[in-house]
């Protein structure tokens, strides 16, 4: 399955990286959720570090794209297949960025991705 990181997981039930995380989970992905507060996501804990991280397939970004700046360097050093902008995280410097070092981009809803059996 693809390794997914959450980036911007959230605690609160009403957010979408909420959502996601227990989305993806329900659907068999591994799910690593970062996020700037600790918690706690289906049994899961939002891990608030950022760890080493090997195969990661896919980084679906929560935070807005001022909230990203700190996060590049890490993110392209996961290596990931892709990274999905979420609507509200959608990033042309990073995206950019992750193009040049052979990252896929892509503009969408990870939960409507999931739902469409497109993820």
């Amino acid at each position: 399955m693809k390794k997914t990181v959450v980036i911007g997981a959230s605690p609160n039930p009403a957010r979408f990286s909420h959502l996601a995380t227990i989305n993806l989970l329900n659907s068999g992905y591994e799910v690593i959720p970062l996020g700037v507060r600790s918690g706690d996501i289906a049994g899961h804990e939002i891990v608030t570090i950022r760890p080493t991280l090997f195969d990661v397939h896919t980084v679906t970004m929560y935070l807005t794209a001022t909230r990203q700046q700190e996060w590049y360097d890490y993110i392209i050093g996961l290596q990931p297949i892709r990274i999905i902008f979420n609507p509200g995280a959608e990033n042309d410097e990073l995206a950019e960025l992750a193009r040049n070092n052979g990252i896929q981009t892509i503009d969408a809803c990870t939960l409507v991705l999931l739902s469409s059996n497109q993820y």
